[in-house]
């Protein structure tokens, strides 16, 4: 192996907090969503890879979207390799193993921006011409496919993963190919921003995800849950997943948050387009004694952060990843929950003060009841669903104290009104979807459009 070339090598370990104090940004408060979505054929089918003579492939889709709406292929995940990403200005589409479908968007100062955005390319993705016809699902987990009715995207990191995850977790590959998120990204000022505002979405975490669970449904089977993907979660390798309970501690700091991850392992290095499966080493180990005639580089290090999956990460932003895929009008109320609280700090204080205090551990502990009951989960005295309710007005108040309007003078607290109308009923998003669902397979494409 040799050097990466354009990355600066990791000499000292106080170079790692410079990855987070490059992103520090105090003047910007710009949001950003990743959604990813479960492609369905009209017959039930899920979207593969590969196509066949009787179902497209990812490639037919991909090529639909460039030629009728601007986008334009990424370079290869590895020289000579499949189109596996397209681009277009600062979003991107993407697929996680299962050929789920992601749009990584672009960061906006408004959610006005972040609806239209969301908007188009629902409008994009609904305009395919393809037989049969393909639908994008906001579902947490795939409905109908079993694990052998999926094929593999070949990214690079795939393969170490399927091999390496499962020995850490009864759940690894139901999470990379039959699993969909909506998650929502932020800025953050300095160390002290940063880790606050991670410590309060770590305890806000357990209340969002029983907000918007929305996958009941394993093998076409209503699942004893409202949402099976954070079950699939709770069976994931505890070294990389969960609450993270040093970043409770008030005190805590970047440098901790540094020291869990250098204790992660690994799964790969990647030099000249070329992936080695690394994960004998944690990456302390690797900056310690190098891998292969490597040594680490800071592109390794931001590698390796994002092969971290609490439900709260930080890298260049904060990004907040415990909620399940949900239609666009509940993915733009994710993003707006979180991005009044994030970026006000009477909300802020009042996540402090409503759900901090309960603590890891019984956060920890709640986390599967939350995916079986919902809001109506009981909490040191009262409800998940309660503490949500004293929550929310402040998040409007926040949202109308941030006073951005769109070109028709509506400001962004309309978004927060699919939260609150299911909050008022200790509802989750599966319960307003799947009401009086038959378990007809066109019917749930209907309820569940992204």
């Amino acid at each position: 192996m040799t050097d990466a070339g354009h990355d600066d090598p990791i000499l000292r370990e106080d170079q790692l907090l410079e990855v987070f104090e490059r992103s520090f940004r105090p003047g910007t408060r710009a949001v950003g969503i990743e959604a990813e979505r479960i492609a369905l054929f009209d017959d039930g089918a899920p979207l593969r890879f590969g196509g066949d003579a009787t179902h497209p492939g990812v490639g037919a889709v991909f090529a639909q979207l460039v030629e009728r709406h601007g986008w334009h292929p990424a370079a290869p995940d590895a020289p000579g390799g499949p189109v596996l990403s397209l681009e277009r200005g600062r979003g991107n589409i993407t697929l996680e193993p299962g050929s789920q479908f992601e749009l990584s968007g672009a960061p906006h100062i408004s959610l006005h921006a972040l609806r239209d955005e969301l908007t188009e390319h629902r409008d994009e993705t609904d305009s395919l011409a393809l037989t049969p016809k393909l639908h994008v699902l906001g579902l947490g987990f795939q409905p109908w496919a079993r694990q052998d009715d999926l094929d593999w995207v070949p990214k690079s990191r795939y393969p170490i993963m399927r091999s390496y995850l499962p020995e850490r977790g009864p759940r690894a590959l139901d999470m990379m190919r039959r699993t969909a998120t909506v998650q929502a990204n932020f800025d953050f000022a300095s160390e002290r921003d940063a880790m606050r505002k991670l410590r309060a979405a770590l305890a806000l975490s357990p209340a969002v995800a029983g907000l918007f669970a929305n996958s009941p449904l394993k093998e076409g089977v209503r699942q004893p849950y409202k949402s099976e993907r954070t079950m699939v979660w709770l069976g994931m390798d505890p070294d990389r997943s969960g609450l993270l309970p040093f970043a409770w501690a008030p005190d805590a700091s970047l440098g901790a948050y540094v020291q869990w991850a250098l204790d992660a392992p690994m799964f790969l290095v990647k030099r000249n387009g070329v992936a080695a499966q690394a994960t004998t080493h944690t990456f302390r180990r690797f900056l310690a004694e190098g891998f292969e005639g490597a040594r680490a580089t800071t592109g390794d290090w931001e590698t390796h952060i994002k092969t971290l999956f609490p439900e709260v990460r930080l890298a260049r932003t904060l990004e907040v990843r415990c909620a399940d895929s949900v239609p666009l009008r509940y993915a733009l109320a994710l993003a707006t929950l979180w991005t009044a609280v994030l970026y006000d700090d009477e909300a802020l204080s009042a996540v402090e003060q409503l759900f901090v205090p309960h603590g890891f551990a019984t956060w920890n502990g709640l986390r599967a009841r939350i995916a079986t009951d919902g809001l109506a989960t009981p909490v040191g005295g009262t409800t998940v669903g309660a503490l949500l309710r004293s929550l929310l007005p402040v998040a409007r108040g926040a949202l109308r104290r941030r006073a951005i309007t769109d070109a028709s003078g509506v400001d962004e607290q309309a978004y927060l009104a699919p939260a609150e109308e299911l909050a008022a009923d200790d509802r989750s998003v599966c319960d307003a979807l799947l009401d009086g669902w038959n378990g007809d397979r066109a019917d749930l494409s209907r309820r569940c459009a992204f």
